[in-house]
């Protein structure tokens, strides 16, 4: 347990702290060589693809022996500046794949992006009725709790003698009609 945990900081220090600065420094440098960029931000492709995979990759191969020692000594080796393996990985095995399958990639993008935006549109929508309905179970448990008090004054009582007056108006029928305008207003949309 407490190896893991060493193994993980170590991993977060080694391949993201590290390489981060790193990447900063050249970046921040007055002379900054072409090749210097093309380096870290084929480290970071590299890392990302990495990461991604990871997530299913711990799933599967977790179990072996050595598997996070494994992960740290491959973040060393990809920007460790004497065997500078982002080159050999990035145009090895990277770059081809991703070259191979560019077309299919942005079209999945496109169906992940056009999905989660209307599935935003959607928990919008039930979040917005959800929350009317609740505000206004609110106002009739407040309109009811009036009523009950109201009750037991003798000031409210009509001057006919049959009971209270009314403190609000009858709410489940103005709920009423607030639902029934905003379907008619929903179904003329979606008909234009």
């Amino acid at each position: 347990m407490l190896g893991d945990f060493i193994i993980r900081c170590l991993i977060l220090i080694l391949g993201y702290a590290y390489p981060g600065f790193e990447c900063y420094k050249t970046v921040e440098n007055n002379r900054v060589s072409n090749e210097e960029l093309r380096f870290w931000c084929q480290y970071w492709i590299i890392v990302a693809f990495f990461t991604v995979l990871e997530k299913f990759g711990d799933v599967v191969m977790g179990w072996l022996p050595l598997y996070g020692e494994m992960k740290l000594a491959l973040f060393i080796y990809l920007w460790y500046p004497k065997t500078k393996g982002t080159g050999y990985v990035y145009n090895a095995l990277l770059r081809p794949y991703v070259s191979s399958h560019e077309h299919d990639f942005d079209k999945k993008f496109q169906e992940w992006r056009a999905r989660a935006w209307e599935l935003a549109i959607f928990y919008w929508q039930n979040c917005t009725e959800l929350g009317q309905s609740t505000f206004l179970q609110v106002l009739d448990f407040l309109a009811a709790q009036s009523k009950r008090f109201s009750g037991k004054t003798s000031r409210n009582k009509k001057k006919d003698g049959k009971g209270p007056a009314p403190s609000a108006p009858p709410l489940p029928e103005i709920r009423a009609a607030v639902f029934e305008n905003y379907e008619n207003n929903l179904l003329g949309r979606k008909n234009k």
